[in-house]
């Protein structure tokens, strides 16, 4: 018999979840879209029923322990998904209380999809021995985990650590927020979009970006673009990981962490965002702070960084995180 529990990330295109124990083996995981379904109970009743067809094919019988969920504006003590810019559904979701629905008497919890990402580089990641470090994750926005003396920062209201929406530019780029010039706007995977977007209308230089539509371009196809040498897509990360690296250097003065970590699609950049990262933040610290501070790529696989953050959630509110 195999103990359990099911880990689900939510994001702005995508929903992964998986099958995990207590030592952070994952029996079985998929995914499905986020972003094609308009109406919460629709894509919850899908989600459940592939969650469901996924644990009837993991070999022998499996006790199902809990669940834990990361989500965008997720709220750990309401259990909530409150106005999430990056989402299809708007207002507040309760979505702890419709997934016991589906799961009655087991215990399920719900935090920010960074949040999750944090407990998830601390439990099975390169954080495991870190008391104080923050984790960023650079997916269809950017979310913050931020950890301090081994306890999860959420704050009086379970909104702490928002820093994808503190302010980059003042009547800057529109955020899906309503504000304008937040953080994430710049540095994510839609940001760089669209830095790549004003570098080509700004300069006439050749790139081989010119011929995708806004539509069609990928994060990754930049990312190899610039692998290949291409100047505007290369000019997009250094511009990017500045800008990062300027409010990292904001962050590290409120809570002088030993590590930052990045993890998701625009970290898949490698050394392409983390140099001009480092370099920025490095430029911008206040003298006591400088050569102090590691910025790593998360030790955890960016396809089940957010799976394995929930699950480590779900496995800590059970008492049962383990140590590695």
């Amino acid at each position: 018999m195999k103990e359990a529990v099911i880990g689900i990330d939510i994001g702005g295109t995508y929903t992964k979840y998986g099958i995990v124990d207590r030592k952070g083996n994952c029996f079985a995981d998929s995914f499905i879209s986020t972003e094609a379904y308009k109406d919460f109970d629709d894509y919850l009743k899908h989600l459940h029923d592939e969650i469901e067809g996924t644990l009837k094919e993991i070999p022998g019988e499996v006790t199902l322990q809990g669940v834990g969920i990361g989500a965008p504006n997720g709220n750990y003590y309401k259990g909530t998904i409150e106005y999430p810019p990056n989402l299809n559904w708007k207002g507040i979701i309760p979505v702890v209380k419709k997934i016991k629905a589906y799961y009655p008497g087991v215990p399920v919890v719900l935090t920010n999809d960074a949040n999750a990402a944090a407990i998830g580089e601390m439990v099975y990641g390169g954080a495991r021995k870190m008391k104080d470090f923050i984790v960023i994750t650079l997916g269809t926005g950017l979310g913050s985990g931020i950890v301090v003396n081994g306890q999860l920062v959420y704050g009086h209201d379970g909104f702490a650590g928002e820093l994808g929406h503190v302010n980059v530019k003042l009547r800057g780029r529109d955020c899906g927020c309503g504000r304008k010039g937040c953080l994430e706007t710049y540095v994510s995977a839609n940001g760089i979009r669209r830095t790549v977007f004003r570098f080509l209308a700004e300069r006439t230089i050749e790139s081989e970006l010119r011929s995708i539509s806004f539509n069609d371009l990928t994060a990754k196809m930049i990312t190899e673009a610039a692998q290949r040498g291409d100047l505007i897509a290369r000019e997009a990360f250094e511009y990017t990981g500045r800008i990062l690296g300027a409010k990292l250097a904001d962050t590290v003065a409120h809570t002088s962490p030993e590590a930052i970590f990045l993890l998701g699609g625009l970290a898949n950049a490698k050394e392409l965002i983390l140099e001009p990262t480092l370099r920025s933040m490095e430029e911008n610290l206040l003298p006591i702070f400088r050569n102090k501070v590691k910025v790593l790529l998360s030790a955890l696989s960016d396809v089940n960084a957010g799976v394995m953050g929930a699950s480590a959630l779900a496995w800590k509110e059970l008492g049962e995180d383990s140590e590695q």
